[in-house]
């Protein structure tokens, strides 16, 4: 009770859902990628923009509470759960322009692209929550 006092407050619960909202993209464009040449394949998606509004906007309605856990309003491909838990589920992109001859939707270019764009993000997150654990650790330990 008291660890998750401290650990569930100020921007730890905002780093976590990001935490893991990359660590579900990140699966995700390995997935796609990996079913790259499957005749067929769709492409899947999370949107990050839409996510990080999202966030924000859970942040903002925290208001001045920093205890209060961010409450991230669902939509198709995220929400909180009833425990405060971030749930991912992602959604067929949309066919755009190319349609290639296999019936696939998938740029292998484009998922490089967000695959070094999410893994950036994530190394950033978890630089940030590790500061924060670390910080905690030498407060509990008396040191510093």
């Amino acid at each position: 009770m008291f660890i998750s006092s401290l650990t569930d407050r100020g921007a730890t619960p905002a780093l976590a859902h990001m935490w893991s909202y990359t660590q579900h993209r990140q699966r995700m464009i390995a997935e796609n990628v990996a079913n790259w040449g499957n005749p067929d394949y769709k492409t899947k998606q999370l949107d990050h923009r839409s996510f990080q509004r999202a966030l924000g906007k859970a942040l903002d309605e925290r208001g001045g509470d920093p205890g209060k856990s961010p409450n991230i309003r669902g939509t198709n491909e995220f929400r909180t759960d009833e425990r405060g838990q971030l749930v991912i589920t992602p959604t067929v992109k949309p066919v755009e322009n190319v349609l290639f001859h296999d019936g696939t939707n998938m740029s292998v270019e484009q998922q490089m692209a967000d695959l070094a764009e999410n893994a950036m993000m994530h190394e950033a997150v978890t630089t940030m929550l590790r500061g924060r654990y670390e910080g905690l650790r030498k407060a509990i330990r008396g040191r510093i």
